[in-house]
């Protein structure tokens, strides 16, 4: 069931009234009814993996907080087994489903450099979706449990809807338990304020996904798609944009779980906060899916050191660290490429700090103006952008094949010639669309940008008069209904993160 499909529309409005109107002790139970319905949408059976996900973790962890009490025994080695055990069982389950034929192709194609031919069993299976947002959350929880930070739920069904949460069950945010469980215990009212601030956020979102990225996918999949009928400058305009694509994909998404989740009283942790006016690479990544990168920073990162061991392992440890998390955005070489990108940026960026530093000292450089900030922004997002067509492109190879396609056809006029503004023709993506397309990414950037100097829009607008604040919500609404790409002809397009 995707968010912005008619059956969610539908679902979504009956979960949420019936939520406010059942007593407070059934109200965790019609949660977790709904979103196993939610779930079940997709696939029935990969329900059963959810369930075997939340019953390992949920039993490990209060065998683990069992042990804690127990002095000298909570750090023992039977804990170390447990925690050991359930990880493995959870991450063995994402493998098998995930990893298992990037594993054993990698391996085949290893062996045949070697000119040995080896065959390894073949599954076809279909990924579950979500299942490495809840299986993470789950990680997440039962290191959490381990180290002290929280207690072990006893409630078995709470626990189960903390992992199964609709709104951001399939792709985000991974929320820890310090953040959403106790809200789970806690009883939720209607509330008028809360619940207009909910649907304007699931307003936002919808804008940003059927307005925006679905409107550039066209073009996007049409160049990614056939890259050798393209010229270079072609090629640069689709990842430019395949960067807001994504963004606005899963931003949106993300605005759209936080919004839904507010409707119904729940706080959802902010997953993005203006990542394209970043003028750092390691500033870039503070700001984009912030769940998944403070989990890669807590649960990886420092665990293998941090920083704390001298530069040669900060490097190591943030070169492993974004290539895990390359590897869990997609079992590809693609992925690995563009995580380790992001991880090869911020080492140069460290190692050469003090040049850059002593250079612009010499070339009286002012670092405290605008114009520096811009440039700082526009290479950040260059370097960010490169590494974003790894991310897209269908195989390493592909990468590859683009980049050298790109760099042999990176002529001029054939792009900005008169009868073919921009390739827009040839290109997937009429000049009406195009010119839509960078009214919302217009507005996008109008909206990053006031949230980037501190603008609170949401009470920016609650000052206003009763008239403009409604016209702010219909100018949405009417956005996404003339303007979104949506109807008979049109295949719902699942969200980018779906995949993962």
């Amino acid at each position: 069931m995707l968010f912005h499909s008619g059956s969610f529309l539908i679902f979504f409005p009956i979960v949420a009234l019936a939520y406010f109107l059942v007593p407070r002790r059934a109200k965790h139970l019609w949660l977790l009814a709904a979103s196993y319905y939610f779930y079940m949408s997709w696939n029935p059976e990969y329900a059963i993996l959810i369930l075997l996900s939340t019953v390992s973790t949920w039993g490990s962890a209060l065998f683990l907080s069992a042990r804690r009490q127990r002095p000298g025994k909570g750090r023992g080695r039977a804990g170390r087994w447990c925690l050991a055990g359930c990880v493995a069982l959870n991450l063995g389950i994402l493998f098998f489903f995930k990893y298992y034929g990037f594993a054993a192709d990698s391996v085949k194609g290893l062996f045949a450099l070697a000119h040995v031919e080896l065959e390894l069993p073949a599954f076809d299976v279909l990924l579950p979706v979500g299942i490495s947002f809840y299986t993470f959350q789950a990680i997440g929880y039962l290191a959490d449990v381990r180290r002290g930070e929280v207690a072990a739920e006893r409630n078995f069904l709470r626990y189960a809807l903390f992992l199964s949460f609709f709104p951001q069950l399939v792709a985000g945010p991974i929320e820890r338990s310090k953040n959403l469980l106790h809200q789970l215990r806690e009883p939720h009212r209607f509330d008028y304020g809360r619940v207009k601030d909910g649907l304007l956020l699931m307003g936002w979102g919808f804008f940003q996904k059927l307005v925006i990225a679905d409107r550039i996918a066209i073009l996007v999949d049409g160049v990614y798609g056939d890259y050798t009928g393209y010229s270079g400058l072609q090629i640069l305009l689709a990842t430019v944009l395949f960067a807001f694509q994504i963004y606005c994909d899963f931003a949106g998404y993300s605005d759209i779980a936080v919004g839904a989740a507010r409707v119904m009283g729940f706080t959802l942790t902010k997953n993005f906060r203006s990542p394209y006016f970043a003028t750092t690479v390691s500033g870039f990544w503070r700001c984009w899916h912030i769940s998944l990168t403070t989990w890669f920073r807590d649960y990886v990162y420092i665990p293998l050191g941090g920083n704390r061991r001298g530069r040669a392992r900060k490097y190591r440890n943030l070169l492993l660290t974004f290539g895990a998390s390359g590897l869990w955005h997609g079992a590809g070489w693609n992925f690995v490429a563009w995580g380790l990108l992001n991880g090869l940026y911020q080492v140069a960026g460290d190692l050469t700090g003090a040049l850059r530093q002593r250079l612009g000292e010499g070339l009286h450089v002012r670092r405290d103006c605008g114009s520096h900030r811009l440039l700082q922004g526009l290479v950040t997002f260059g370097l960010v952008d490169f590494a974003w067509l790894f991310f897209r492109a269908e195989s390493l190879a592909a990468a590859l094949g683009m980049l050298a396609h790109g760099m042999r056809n990176i002529g001029l006029y054939g792009f900005f010639s008169p009868d073919n503004l921009l390739g827009i023709q040839t290109m997937a993506l009429s000049e009406k669309d195009f010119f839509v397309m960078l009214l919302g990414l217009a507005a996008l950037m109008l909206v990053d940008y006031g949230k980037k100097r501190g603008v609170d829009f949401k009470a920016a607008l609650a000052r206003q008069n009763v008239w403009f604040r409604w016209m702010v919500y219909y100018m949405i609404v009417f956005s996404v209904l003339v303007f979104g790409v949506y109807g008979p002809t049109y295949d719902a397009s699942a969200f980018i993160y779906f995949q993962f």
